[in-house]
C-alpha cells in the first residue's frame, strides 16, 4: 500500500537558473575555504559529491569533515539568497502537485544531500515546506550518508512511520535511483533533465506523476 512519497529537492522541484557547478565552486565556495586553509582543487571536490571519493576524504589533508563541509554549505547558502535575489532561483510550474498528493492523504518528505538551512531556504522560497511532513538535509553526524547512501531515506521513512514497501523516491538523478534501492524502496525517474536507467517508474514532470500515482493506488484499492 502505497502511504508516502520522499521527493528530492534540486532539479526535481526547483532549479538554478544559469547554474554551472565548477563556477559556483571556484567562485563561491572555494574562497570560503581558502581564508580558513582547507582549500580543495575543483576535481577533487566533485569527486566527493559524485561518490567516488567519501566526503569524509578532506581528513587525510588534516581537515576537519564536519568544518569542511559546514563552510561549504554556509558559502552555498550564501549563493542560494544572492540568486534567489537575483530571481534565478526558480520552481518548476508543475510543483502544485505537491497540493494534490497531500489531498490524497499521502505523507511527503523532502530528502536533499544539500544543508538543511539550504533545503528549508529554497523550499520557504516558493512557501513548499508545508506540504512536507518531514525535511531532511546533510547529517553532520554522518557525512558519507548523503545519497547515494541509503540513510537520508532511511530517516525520513522512520520520520514517517513508513515501512520501504510503503513509500516511493521521487528524483532526477542516479544518486536518488541508489539510495531509493538501497532502502529498498521503489523510485520514480522525474526525467526532466534525461533517463535515468535503474527506475522503477518514469514521468516526464510532476503532473504526469499525479497520474502515475492515481494508477499505484487504484491498483491497491480492494
Amino acid at each position: 500500500m502505497l502511504r508516502g512519497l520522499l521527493f528530492d529537492v534540486d532539479e526535481t522541484l526547483v532549479y538554478y537558473e544559469g547554474y554551472d557547478h565548477r563556477e559556483w565552486y571556484e567562485g563561491w565556495v572555494l574562497p570560503e575555504l581558502r581564508k580558513r586553509g582547507m582549500g580543495l582543487d575543483y576535481e577533487t571536490y566533485r569527486k566527493t559529491v559524485t561518490g567516488e571519493l567519501p566526503r569524509t576524504y578532506v581528513e587525510r589533508f588534516g581537515v576537519d569533515p564536519v568544518e569542511f563541509w559546514k563552510t561549504v554549505d554556509k558559502a552555498n547558502l550564501k549563493y542560494r539568497i544572492e540568486a534567489a535575489e537575483k530571481g534565478k532561483i526558480k520552481a518548476f510550474p508543475d510543483v502544485n502537485a505537491l497540493k494534490e498528493l497531500k489531498r490524497r492523504g499521502l505523507k511527503l518528505a523532502a530528502v536533499s544531500n544539500a544543508s538543511q538551512d539550504c533545503v528549508e531556504f529554497v523550499l520557504d522560497l516558493f512557501d513548499l515546506r508545508k506540504h512536507f511532513d518531514a525535511v531532511f538535509g546533510k547529517d553532520y553526524s554522518n557525512l558519507d550518508g548523503v545519497k547515494p547512501s541509503p540513510y537520508l531515506i532511511q530517516k525520513a521513512l522512520k520520520a514517517l512511520g513508513l515501512k520501504p514497501e510503503e513509500a516511493i523516491v521521487v528524483g532526477d538523478s542516479y544518486h536518488d535511483v541508489l539510495a531509493g534501492k538501497g532502502a529498498g524502496v521503489k523510485v520514480i525517474n522525474v526525467t526532466r533533465f534525461g533517463k535515468v536507467e535503474g527506475a522503477d517508474y518514469y514521468v516526464e514532470d510532476l503532473t504526469e506523476l499525479i497520474e502515475l500515482v492515481k494508477k499505484i493506488m487504484g491498483s491497491q484499492s480492494p
